[in-house]
């Protein structure tokens, strides 16, 4: 796995904290993810929880972006409600996040404090989803002529 490789966003981060302390409440909501844009900005969302398996705060915030046009996230973390701090993206959320933002980083909590690492480590050696798509002319069918 890859050593810290940027400054951990501590506004990021906080930015979470404070959507999970004031809008996750209940059983329905309770993570909170935010994530920077290119430009800058900061996008927030919160997760849908449901026992059929509602989107987490992760992917929630992706089309929360994409609905403000922020299609160039740089970096994303995600807050547990009641103060459980900075959790790590699940198995599913990384599939996505490393298939929508190959070059993402993801801010995770480890025993040696908080690190920004890249999508990329946290699925090594993931399929990745556009590469294995067939181009329109190479799905088309062959002709018989």
């Amino acid at each position: 796995m890859t050593t810290q490789t940027d400054r951990v966003d501590h506004e990021l981060i906080r930015a979470a904290a404070q959507v999970a302390a004031t809008r996750c409440r209940g059983d329905n909501h309770t993570m909170a993810a935010a994530a920077r844009a290119r430009d800058g900005r900061i996008v927030t969302a919160v997760n849908a929880y449901h026992f059929t398996g509602g989107p987490c705060a992760e992917l929630v915030l992706i089309g929360t972006a994409a609905a403000q046009g922020a299609y160039d996230l740089e970096t994303i973390v995600a807050v547990g409600d009641r103060d459980r701090g900075v959790v790590p993206p699940c198995g599913r959320c990384r599939q996505v996040l490393v298939d929508y933002f190959p070059a993402l980083k993801v801010i995770v909590g480890t025993n040696d404090g908080l690190r920004m690492v890249p999508v990329t480590d946290l699925l090594p050696e993931s399929y990745i989803w556009a590469d294995h798509q067939l181009d329109a002319e190479e799905s088309a069918p062959l002709s018989t002529s």
